[in-house]
């Protein structure tokens, strides 16, 4: 949560900085970048309170945890993303038909700046968030390589602009390919957090750890079924197991168990296991 709180701190000083400045040198780029790094602190907020709320242990009314406010929370950044990506695109076509549009050169310092220091912050949230299986983090961290690809390109339309008065319009072209930018990724993110809230299955290299270490366990003879949905930063898994159908009901439950224990203790990223146990059938004896 830490590094949500100073993202949105540089981002309140980044993003006054840059519309202050675009809008006393004139610049729709710089302007529209400003407004891109606002929406950033507006996301950090977000994602600083799910991660807060996912944190929360599981109690009677939810039992799975509060790890779906992580979730929600990574899909209300891409919703505000591709919201405000609209917004910057309405208001750069807005301004082409600014005749007396002419930036000034002192807009591009605030832009390169930002570009150092979102730099960093990108690779640190994205590292963090691919660690602990935050959505929300991960979205975030996109959201601040749209900042700094907005930055690239809000700096070039304004080095055109700058470089030749006729082609001033260039600015406002930028500020629009921002907007565009911020659109896509916003519908990534979208795209991304609905599949989490739709129980959609981790990728196959992660089930095939799972399985891989349940069979490991003495007793374990197959696996009949298995599923796993994610809930915030972890999973659930659902795991039919077949054992030897001679064991009493005491035997297959401590294999049961120590199966549990074992996805548990040795993948970090599922929360819990719902072992089923079923009869290990040969062929001759299945139906």
């Amino acid at each position: 949560m830490g590094i949500a709180a100073f993202s949105m701190l540089v981002g309140i000083v980044m993003a006054a900085v840059k519309i202050i400045v675009g809008l006393a040198a004139n610049s729709t780029a710089v302007v529209s970048d400003g407004f891109e790094s606002a929406s950033d602190v507006l996301t950090s907020g977000i994602v600083l309170g799910g991660l807060y709320l996912a944190s929360k242990p599981p109690d009677k009314e939810h039992p799975y945890g509060h790890g779906r406010f992580e979730t929600l929370a990574g899909l209300a950044v891409g919703t505000i993303l591709a919201v405000s990506g609209i917004l910057i695109c309405v208001r750069a076509l807005y301004r082409l038909n600014d005749p007396a549009h002419i930036p000034a050169a002192f807009a591009m310092w605030p832009v390169i700046a930002s570009l150092f220091i979102k730099g960093g912050i990108f690779g640190y949230k994205l590292r963090a968030g691919r660690r602990t299986g935050s959505a929300a983090l991960v979205a975030d961290a996109w959201h601040d390589a749209v900042d700094m690809l907005s930055g690239v390109t809000a700096l070039a339309a304004l080095g055109i602009a700058l470089a030749n008065p006729a082609y001033s319009a260039a600015d406002h072209y930028g500020g629009f390919l921002v907007g565009i930018f911020v659109v896509f990724l916003g519908a990534r993110v979208v795209r991304e957090t609905t599949e989490h809230l739709l129980d959609t299955m981790p990728d196959p290299e992660r089930i095939e750890r799972i399985r891989s270490v349940a069979m490991g366990v003495d007793g374990a003879l197959a696996i009949e079924k298995l599923y796993a949905r994610k809930t915030g930063l972890r999973y659930h898994v659902d795991l039919h197991l077949e054992v030897d159908p001679e064991l009493t009901v005491r035997e297959s439950h401590e294999i049961a168990r120590n199966v549990k224990r074992a996805v548990r203790g040795k993948l970090d990223w599922v929360a819990d296991v719902l072992v089923h146990v079923e009869p290990h059938l040969t062929q001759e004896m299945r139906p």
